[in-house]
C-alpha cells in the first residue's frame, strides 16, 4: 500500500524529544527523514540514561528514549561549524521538502541554517521550528525543556486536587504535545505548498501547544473570567463523574454527565437502594451540596467487590452506564482496545528482538502509516547520503573524514 508522505524528504536538525518526535511522526507516515547530528556525540538523547531520576536506558544499549523518538530516520553526522558541512546541508535542502530545528533562538542564524538562508536554496522549503515560548515576545530566546512547558502553561496547577502543590506530569507530555502540533503545522504547510506553490516558516512551542491542549479551560477564562476548579475526588459535585477504588485496589471511572438519567438504576446495581430514600440525595443539586457525605457511601460500596465484578455487573445491567477502568501505564500494552486498534504493536527489532512499540494513533484506511522501524545508529547513513543522494565520490568522502567535517 502507498503511504501518505511517500516522496517527501525531511531534514531533521533536532535534539531531545519535541523536535525528534515530530519528524518521527512524519516518518511513520512514509516521509524520508534524514537526521543531521553533531559529528561528535550527536543528539544528546543518545546518551540519556534517566529523566528526573527515572532510569530509561540500560548498559546493554536499550535506550528507548532515543529509540522511541527517532525510528525510521537516517543518521548523517556533520560538524556544522565548518563551511564544507554547511554546503552539504545546502545541497540537501535543494533536494528536500522540509527542514526542522529546535535549537535556541539565534543558533540557526549564527550557523547559516535559518529560514532566510535556506529558502534561497529552495524557495518552496517548509522550515519548521519548535521552541519553549514561541518566536516572539520577551522570553522567545529563553531555553526550555518539557518541565518548563508544564509550568508555564498552567497545567501543573490544573491537574490534581484542591490545595495540592503544582503537580508534575511525567512522560514528557509538553514535548509530546509540542511534537504533535509541529507535525500538524508541517502537514498544513505541505498542503499549502501544493495548493499555492509557497514555502514558509512553521513555528510551534511548548507554551502554545499546551495552551491548545487545555483549550476549553483557557476559553472559559478568556470568555467568562473563570478557570475550571480542581476536582476533589472525596467530595465530587457529581457522584457519577468520579473514580472509585474497588476491593482489589484497582480503580473504576464513571462519566455520566446526565446523572438523573442513571441515578436510580445506579443505586440499585450498587445495592444501595436506601440512598434513594435519603432526602440529602434526592435531587442533583442536593447530591452536589452533600457530596462529602455521599462519596464515602459510594466508596464503601465499590470497595466491597473487585473491579472485574463491577465491570461485569454494569455491562449486564442494561443501564447503559458510561464507565471504564483506570489504567496504569503498565496496563496499556495488554489492554485489548490498545491491541485491537494497534495503538501498541508487536515489533521484531533488528537488535533487541521481539518487543512492543507505540503504534500510529491515526488510522488511514487506504494509506496507513507504519511505526515499525528502528532508530539509526550514530552516523549510520552518512556515506550513503553523500554518495547516493548527493553524488560525492569516495575520494571526496575520504577527504571530508580527514578534515573532520563528517
Amino acid at each position: 500500500m502507498p503511504m501518505p508522505l511517500e516522496g517527501i524528504r525531511v531534514l531533521d536538525w533536532t535534539i531531545w524529544q519535541q523536535g525528534p518526535v515530530a519528524t518521527m511522526m512524519l516518518g511513520d507516515l512514509g516521509a524520508e527523514v534524514i537526521k543531521i547530528e553533531e559529528r561528535v556525540g550527536g543528539d544528546p538523547g543518545r546518551g540519556v540514561m534517566s529523566v528526573a531520576g527515572v532510569l530509561i536506558g540500560t548498559s546493554e544499549g536499550r535506550n528507548f528514549y532515543f529509540e522511541a523518538n527517532n525510528r525510521h530516520k537516517k543518521s548523517l553526522t556533520l560538524d556544522l561549524k565548518k563551511p564544507q558541512a554547511r554546503e552539504i546541508v545546502y545541497q540537501l535542502v535543494e533536494k528536500s521538502d522540509v527542514f526542522v530545528q529546535n535549537f535556541r533562538k539565534g543558533v540557526a542564524a549564527k550557523l547559516g541554517l535559518d529560514y532566510q538562508t535556506l529558502s534561497r536554496y529552495n524557495p518552496k522549503l517548509i522550515y519548521a521550528s519548535a521552541s519553549g515560548y514561541g518566536p516572539f515576545g520577551p522570553d522567545s530566546g529563553e531555553p526550555s525543556f518539557d518541565y518548563m512547558g508544564l509550568a508555564r502553561s498552567g497545567i501543573m496547577l490544573a491537574a490534581g486536587e484542591p490545595d495540592m502543590p503544582p503537580l508534575n506530569i511525567t512522560g514528557g507530555i509538553a514535548d509530546q504535545m509540542g511534537a504533535i502540533m509541529l507535525a500538524y503545522g508541517i502537514l498544513a504547510a505541505l498542503i499549502a505548498r501544493d495548493k499555492h506553490g509557497v514555502g514558509q516558516e512553521v513555528d510551534t512551542s511548548h507554551l502554545g501547544s499546551m495552551t491548545a491542549l487545555q483549550g476549553l479551560n483557557v476559553a472559559c477564562m478568556t470568555i467568562l473570567g473563570r478557570e475550571f476548579k480542581r476536582m476533589p475526588r472525596a467530595a465530587a459535585p457529581s457522584p457519577l463523574w468520579n473514580h472509585y477504588q474497588c476491593a482489589d485496589g484497582k480503580w473504576i471511572c464513571l462519566a455520566m454527565a446526565q446523572q438523573d438519567r442513571y441515578w436510580v438504576n445506579f443505586c440499585k446495581v450498587l445495592g444501595i437502594e436506601h440512598v434513594l430514600q435519603d432526602p440529602r440525595f434526592d435531587t442533583m443539586q442536593k447530591r452536589a451540596e452533600n457530596a462529602k457525605e455521599l462519596v464515602p457511601i459510594l466508596d464503601k460500596a465499590f470497595a466491597a467487590k473487585p473491579r472485574d465484578y463491577w465491570m461485569k455487573v454494569f455491562k449486564e445491567s442494561g443501564g447503559d452506564f458510561i464507565y471504564t477502568v483506570v489504567n496504569s501505564i503498565a496496563d496499556l500494552p495488554n489492554d485489548p482496545q490498545m491491541i485491537a486498534n494497534e495503538y501498541v504493536v508487536d515489533y521484531d527489532h533488528p537488535t533487541w528482538g521481539k518487543t512492543k512499540i507505540v503504534g500510529v494513533p491515526v488510522r488511514l484506511s487506504k494509506t496507513p502509516g507504519n511505526p515499525k522501524a528502528p532508530a539509526p545508529e550514530f552516523g549510520e547513513h552518512t556515506e550513503m547520503i553523500l554518495t547516493e543522494l548527493l553524488g560525492y565520490s569516495w575520494e571526496e568522502v575520504a577527504r571530508l573524514k580527514e578534515a573532520e567535517v563528517i
